[in-house]
């Protein structure tokens, strides 16, 4: 690259190659997250818990409203379970999918008791009050669990209007008009709720992907960093990072133009990523600059894998039979505790691509390790851009 300019440290791209291109995968439909998302599905069901609990006791206060004693024990100490549910979302904030099925399911038993305590169940306690469990086991369930809740819906409907119309031909009527309603609305809450996770699962894949090779981008490779130093201090093995330049690349889109330079850095992608482990992490960085990233035991194993990704860069070719050669640079290090993975990282790829020069200056398509390795930076805290070490100005 002329005057050693590095436009790829900008937008470096990364990818845990598989044998085809991954399409976007749905996420299970779960409440359970990690971070704020977590907090937030647990204080919002805890919030309506008490509010439901806390309003319900407002009836024991009104006259007409609730029956007699008994049945006022009944109704209380139901509407403060409700209150004593909230407690561990508080406190533990967070929420797992069976701990939210419970709670819809506590939902509906809620809904029977209530109707049944009260004295005008169509006046007091509406089938509307199953909204919020239907609500929230069509946002936060796996399908068959709200499956088993809107089995369930009509039965409880059933129970709570049971001996407040003249005609079991009025009550199915009534039941089935409010379970009916209640249960659309949870299959459309279902359905646009799993469309939602598709949109933003195709959003996240594309914002991690390189529309040319369908390669991950920089932040893919900033959140993989500590995944890869954990496994390698875990293991016991080394972190090989493989700087891979093509060659003469800037002739090839001089001469044919850039659509052929297009087509040849996607068969090179191609060609790589059926050479590489199913283990390694496949990077570009920008132009004709790519990486891969892998665990080794020893150097030996890191210049193999490096000559078989050489021969494959060498062998690929375009349908129109264009192809180039690469030099490759070698860089490896042993994780320690307390290093910055990002850091250490790009200290290791500045290392890798150091002696991807050294490659270019003997002749070019050949493999070249680093030299020994210089101190390593400081941990500073997150690093927002990669260093660069200014090269050589060499022709590509």
């Amino acid at each position: 690259m002329p005057g050693g300019h590095r436009p790829g440290r900008a937008c470096g791209i990364l990818q845990r190659v598989t044998a085809r291109r991954p399409g976007p995968a749905v996420p299970p439909a779960s409440p359970r997250r990690d971070g704020a998302e977590g907090r937030a599905a647990a204080l919002l069901l805890a919030a309506l818990l008490v509010t439901g609990g806390a309003t319900g006791l407002v009836n024991l206060a009104l006259d007409g409203v609730v029956g007699d004693a008994v049945t006022r024990l009944t109704y209380g100490a139901t509407m403060l379970a409700c209150v004593l549910a909230a407690v561990p979302l508080v406190v533990r904030r967070r929420v797992g999918r069976w701990q939210t099925f419970g709670l819809v399911l506590l939902g509906d038993l809620v809904y029977a008791v209530v109707a049944l305590c009260v004295e005008d169940p169509v006046r007091y306690a509406t089938p509307l009050m199953l909204l919020f469990p239907a609500v929230v086991a069509a946002w936060f369930l796996r399908p068959w669990m709200l499956a088993v809740h809107m089995a369930a819906t009509p039965l409880v409907v059933l129970v709570a209007l049971w001996g407040s119309y003249p005609s079991t031909a009025a009550l199915a009527v009534q039941v089935g008009v409010h379970a009916g309603m209640l249960d659309v609305v949870a299959a459309t809450v279902s359905v646009l709720r799993r469309r939602e996770r598709r949109l933003l699962a195709a959003t996240e894949e594309l914002s991690q992907r390189d529309p040319l090779t369908g390669l991950a981008n920089r932040r893919h490779l900033v959140e993989a960093a500590p995944r890869t130093w954990r496994q390698a201090r875990r293991e016991g093995l080394r972190v090989a990072a493989m700087v891979i330049d093509l060659d003469h690349f800037k002739r090839v889109n001089d001469v044919h133009g850039h659509a052929v330079g297009d087509a040849v850095l996607q068969a090179v992608a191609g060609a790589l990523a059926a050479t590489v482990r199913p283990s390694d992490v496949l990077a570009r960085l920008g132009g004709e600059e790519l990486v891969v990233l892998g665990l080794v035991g020893d150097p030996a194993e890191a210049g193999r894998l490096a000559e078989r990704l050489r021969h494959a860069v060498a062998a690929a070719r375009t349908p129109q039979g264009h192809g180039v050669t690469a030099s490759i640079g070698v860089a490896l290090t042993r994780p320690v505790d307390g290093e910055d993975p990002a850091a250490a990282l790009w200290w290791l790829v500045d290392r890798a691509d150091a002696a991807m020069y050294e490659a270019k200056r003997s002749g070019r398509d050949r493999v070249a390790g680093s030299a020994p390795p210089r101190p390593r930076p400081a941990p500073a805290g997150e690093l927002l851009d990669p260093p660069t070490v200014p090269g050589p100005a060499l022709p590509s």
